[in-house]
């Protein structure tokens, strides 16, 4: 296991944007508003060749337990456990505040290292705030300017006597799940599977229930997600006792967009739709209370139109009022709504009881084997040959369209290239008509099916009307 290190600090010292600088990607939101962080964020850093494990947090602000601040310092106080070191981040222009002098005696009291960084040092500006920052007792301070790069080596000249040795032990050869995360080809390893859906459909709940462990910040307020937080993880299935590696990926929750106003939200809603890219199979996750709403099927026809596998979950099913109806009615507007991709999985669970998690998670996998599947080219063209046979192209003006192969482009979504002529003539519904063979006869379920037409060009046409290539995908 990697050297794990933990970045803490007050709220809008630039703690998030040290983790960007050290991750070597704007993966953690950043704006110039306090208190932006709100989940612990872990991602893989490189410091002069040194890899570790660095953690983002939420800023340390002095509240009351109970309230949305004060849980918010809790998940701060508990990332410290098993930390091998700690980066405690002051504001060097601002200077020491009695709130950076609260978390210095709490750190003082923690069996971690501690190396003290001044950020925002760039210039003489934050000469003054170098200087106070002795006082706190954890020695040099490391001038840093996390936006601009300076003190880069001096941060790692401080770490490497403290996690040097096991940073070594950690490296690997580099070919990491990122490596791979685009070769068709590579063997599937852990499933990607994202939470989206409206704020308050209790999104983080759910995952905190996978886990076992209150991991992810929750409460009644709505919108308390902000970065897209993933978390590794492994499931052990009831049914077999297999265990199988999964990597949950929490989201923001996704309003109407005439709603989203503020910068931040807009922040969160952008990083919330990169987690859809990255993911492989994304769970929409539904109200019980509040039932299927117009927001819930833009949210899921955007999944789809990204290519990911969809499944939908109703949670607070332990609360749901009629339940028999209730999910007889979703499942009939989702049909309707979703035209596209008609039986999309459909589950009923409790973030709060655990109910149906794990055969909705049995069946991601399914539906990450179907949207990864490949289908033998000869298997591929008898479908093909069968399905225009029973149901012939049409000759539209008396023209003849000729469809003559069929041949699987990609997977993770599934994509297939229809070769024939005159193919700008062929009707969209004639093309819904072989998805939704593929789908049915060739065992893709409910996954996103792309269908491309291509014709062949003419040499003698000289783009003069007629003939020239097509596409078009369902």
């Amino acid at each position: 296991m990697s050297a794990q290190v933990i970045i803490i600090g007050r709220p809008n010292v630039g703690k998030s944007t040290l983790f960007n600088r050290l991750v070597g990607k704007k993966l953690a939101l950043v704006d110039d508003q306090g208190g932006v962080t709100r989940d612990r964020r872990m991602g893989d850093a490189f410091l002069a060749g040194m890899p570790f494990t660095v953690i983002d947090t939420a800023g340390w602000e002095d509240d009351d337990p109970e309230t949305l601040p004060g849980r918010m310092r809790k998940q701060t106080e508990v990332s410290v456990e098993g930390a091998d070191a700690a980066l405690f981040v002051i504001d060097s222009r601002a200077g020491i505040t009695p709130l950076d002098e609260e978390i210095a005696r709490w750190l003082r009291q923690q069996d971690v290292p501690v190396v003290m960084v001044a950020n925002k040092a760039e210039g003489k500006a934050g000469d003054g705030g170098i200087m106070d920052a002795f006082a706190l007792g954890f020695g040099d301070p490391v001038p840093l300017s996390a936006e601009h790069g300076e003190g880069v080596a001096d941060l790692f000249d401080a770490l490497w006597p403290i996690i040097g040795e096991k940073a070594e032990g950690g490296q690997d050869d580099g070919d990491g799940d990122a490596a791979g995360e685009d070769d068709e080809d590579a063997p599937l390893g852990p499933l990607k599977l994202a939470i989206v859906g409206r704020p308050n459909a209790g999104k983080s709940t759910l995952i905190n229930q996978m886990l076992g462990e209150d991991r992810l910040l929750t409460g009644p307020e709505a919108g308390i997600t902000r970065d897209s937080i993933a978390v590794d993880w492994q499931w052990t299935n009831p049914a077999n006792g297999e265990t199988r590696d999964i990597r949950l990926i929490d989201t923001a929750g996704m309003r109407k967009k005439r709603n989203v106003v503020e910068k931040l939200e807009k922040l969160s809603v952008a990083d919330a739709r990169r987690a859809v890219d990255f993911a492989e199979v994304v769970v929409l996750l539904l109200d019980a209370t509040q039932g299927l709403e117009h927001q819930d099927l833009k949210i899921a026809s955007m999944v789809l139109e990204e290519g990911r596998a969809l499944m939908v979950a109703i949670n607070k099913w332990d609360i749901a009022e009629n339940a028999s109806s209730l999910f007889n009615g979703i499942r009939e507007a989702l049909n309707e709504g979703l035209a596209q991709v008609r039986g999309v999985p459909l589950f009923a669970v409790s973030a709060r009881t655990g109910k149906g998690i794990d055969q909705m998670l049995g069946a991601a996998f399914e539906l990450r084997d179907s949207w990864s599947k490949r289908v033998p080219t000869a298997a591929l063209n008898r479908w093909f040959d069968d399905a225009l046979e029973a149901n012939p192209p049409p000759a539209p003006k008396g023209k003849r369209i000729k469809l003559r192969y069929i041949t699987q482009a990609g997977t993770r979504p599934p994509r297939f290239v229809v070769f024939g002529t005159r193919l700008d003539m062929l009707p969209k519904s004639y093309e819904r008509y072989l998805v939704n063979g593929i789908r049915r006869e060739l065992g893709f379920d409910a996954v996103p099916v792309r269908v491309v037409l291509k014709s062949p060009k003419n040499p003698y046409n000289d783009n003069k009307g007629g003939g020239g290539n097509y596409s078009g995908s369902s």
